[in-house]
């Protein structure tokens, strides 16, 4: 065992978080923490961590357990370095060990002392040892890898938004290599690429991994567990996200028959109690009766207890025909350009999700047309617009000092504080929880406020950035279901697949610094650019089908008189024979070895690859194969080519 709780009870002033709470995290394991908004995961990671103490019971871990968590408290960590040095502070001892040498070195430049001299000798090899001399490349790797461009590599850290921040931290804490890794929503500020190199890099990880994560595809790839936090309680199923929904519904149902057979056996034995309990003859078995149904364990009932908030969009006016129109924009960061001379426009109805890649400047087009950020060209409201701009980082939204109840009066609603706390009832919070500070929330408990702020505007048009970030699965659900029923427009950022798919009917993509779009479902848009990528690739096979015909050179070379070839040995003439053969039945492998590894990228296109594990590890390991097959192929044919080359040159002499 790593690290683990063993009968731990953890109170939150008066709120009970988890009860006689047993846990251990063992080498090896993948564990996906899962619960409804406001349980406690994130408490209990602090209570895993000793940023709290356990009310009662032991939280157990071996002196030797190095632990890295990633949370989103980290967020107020500032500096003027490059991103590339806040990584490598991954590396204390390596750099420390730099500047012992550098120390060192000069030292040796004023003396030949022999024991420098060897010290310095120790202190190389010891370098060497931590593999001093690679952790440039692992850093730059591991940033690449979350989205950075070289770039970006020597940028001051504080240039960077609160996402591009957690990412250079995660960067930090997955080179640190420790024993277990924590990681609180750490797919929240992750673009879609990203998450799948993250995916890439945890699954060969040696330590232990727990996740926070409300992404079912996230989970489902990752994990080999999930611990539900859920009444109180830690209920343990030893397998992916998909297991633990059919696994729970199965010990549902078997508590829900114990539960009715445990209330037959009661109804029976209260009648005989009242039957006989008067009786002399069976008043002693009556005695026993109620005894035993004293020390009864009763069973409770299972229905579900879960919170549902109560999203329910309103609109004050209808808007005209047009929402908003760019013309002519251009923005652009220093020498990053977003968008060059590009077009839009949102009608009414519109209900827009914008994809894409991060650095490619969803969130940038987002404020743009909330007028938060300057920019060349025009933006124009149409008739009767009402707009409401959900960021996507609630810690820069809200203000921390703020109670829930205080930030909804400064919303500007002009709703008295009784209608004020109705809504806020709608999204479970209730009584004296409107009286909290909004530093002390969670990170789903601040989503629900900032949401609670977007419903009382009674706007006709939402701009919504990664508004699931931070919901729980069922509140994902729940918020999609009520954007279906919303009668006015948004413009959404996410990088939700399932919530992508339940709210669009328009697809926005920033193509070549131009806003293309597609007017259909994402699953429409997915099939569409799976059709668009397969005939590139046809076009491409078709290419290398004309490329790997036999050389121009040896097609057209003069075959040799007869006079020639009679002077030519007859083992020449089959060894140039059989190495003609060797040649053309190569470039038929080649040939065959390219389209297949066509066919395998157009595979790894794909999304339906990816949430099958199995399935991505085979294709992955298919495609690693063909590269180095056709790497050493193509090697074979240069050399059988130039033999073919001074074959035919012995027979022109």
């Amino acid at each position: 065992m790593l690290i683990g709780l063993q009968n731990v009870t953890f109170e939150f002033g008066a709120r009970v978080i988890v009860e006689e709470a047993t846990w251990h995290i063992h080498p090896g394991d993948r564990v996906g923490l899962i619960g409804y908004n406001g349980t406690g995961k994130s408490t209990l990671l602090k209570v895993l961590v000793g940023e709290y103490l356990p009310s009662k019971g032991t939280v157990e871990k071996s002196k030797e357990t190095s632990i890295g968590y990633l949370h989103q408290d980290l967020l107020s960590f500032d500096t003027n370095d490059s991103i590339l040095e806040v990584a490598m502070g991954a590396f204390q001892k390596v750099k420390d060990i730099e500047k012992e040498i550098e120390l060192l070195g000069k030292e040796l430049e004023q003396t030949s002392d022999e024991k420098l001299l060897h010290l310095y000798s120790e202190k190389l090899h010891e370098l060497e040892i931590l593999g001093g001399y690679t952790i440039h490349h692992k850093t730059e790797e591991v940033l690449q890898g979350l989205g950075f461009s070289n770039a970006d590599l020597q940028r001051p850290y504080k240039e960077f938004s609160g996402g591009w921040r957690m990412r250079v931290l995660l960067a930090k804490m997955i080179l640190q290599q420790p024993d277990v890794l924590l990681l609180d929503e750490p797919t929240n500020h992750l673009d879609l690429p990203s998450i799948e190199w993250l995916e890439k890099y945890l699954k060969h990880y040696q330590g232990s991994v727990v996740i926070v994560s409300h992404d079912k595809f996230f989970l489902n790839r990752m994990v080999n567990k999930i611990v539900e936090l859920y009444q109180q309680q830690l209920h343990i199923y030893t397998g992916n996200y998909e297991f633990y929904e059919k696994e729970k519904q199965i010990r549902i149902e078997l508590q829900q028959k114990a539960y009715e057979n445990q209330q037959d056996y009661i109804r029976q034995q209260e009648r005989f109690i009242e039957r006989f309990r008067a009786k002399a003859t069976k008043a002693a078995a009556a005695q026993s009766a109620m005894k035993r149904l004293d020390k009864l364990e009763r069973i409770e009932q299972t229905e579900i207890e879960r919170p549902n908030i109560r999203i329910n969009f309103q609109i004050d006016k209808q808007p005209g025909k047009i929402i908003c129109e760019l013309k002519d924009v251009s923005k652009n960061f220093n020498d990053i350009q977003i968008v060059q001379n590009t077009h839009a426009e949102i009608n009414r109805g519109d209900k827009i999700a914008l994809i894409g890649a991060n650095g490619k400047g969803k969130s940038t087009v987002l404020r743009m047309i909330a007028g938060a950020e300057s920019f060349i060209g025009e933006r124009n409201w149409g008739y009767n617009v009402q707009e409401s701009f959900y960021a996507q980082h609630q810690l820069e939204a809200l203000n921390l000092n703020h109670t829930i109840l205080e930030e909804m009066q400064h919303c500007g609603s002009n709703k008295t504080d009784l209608e004020l706390r109705t809504i806020l009832g709608c999204f479970l919070f209730s009584g004296d929880d409107t009286d909290k500070r909004i530093k002390v929330l969670s990170g789903g408990e601040k989503a629900r406020v900032a949401l609670a702020k977007v419903i009382v505007s009674k706007s006709n048009f939402l701009l919504l950035d990664e508004p699931t970030n931070h919901l729980d699965m069922h509140s994902v659900e729940l918020l999609a279901e009520a954007l279906n029923k919303y009668e006015g427009s948004y413009i959404l950022v996410s990088h939700d697949r399932y919530f992508i798919s339940q709210t669009a009917n328009k697809i926005w993509e920033i193509v070549d610094y131009e806003i293309k779009e597609f007017k259909g479902t994402y699953a429409e848009w997915v099939e569409w650019k799976e059709r668009m990528a397969k005939q590139e690739l046809i076009r491409k096979k078709e290419q290398i089908a004309v490329d790997n015909t036999t050389p121009a050179i040896i097609e057209e070379k003069p075959k040799p008189v007869q006079a020639i070839q009679n002077n030519i040995s007859k083992e020449q003439k089959k060894e140039l024979q059989k190495v003609q053969r060797q040649f053309q039945k190569l470039e038929e492998d080649i040939l065959k070895m390219n389209n297949k590894k066509i066919d395998v990228e157009l595979a790894l296109s794909h999304p339906e690859s990816y949430k099958d594990k199995n399935k991505f590890l085979q294709l992955e390991q298919e495609y690693t194969l063909l590269q180095q097959q056709i790497k050493a192929a193509n090697k074979e044919y240069e050399l059988l080519f130039e033999k073919i080359i001074d074959l035919e040159n012995s027979v022109d002499k």
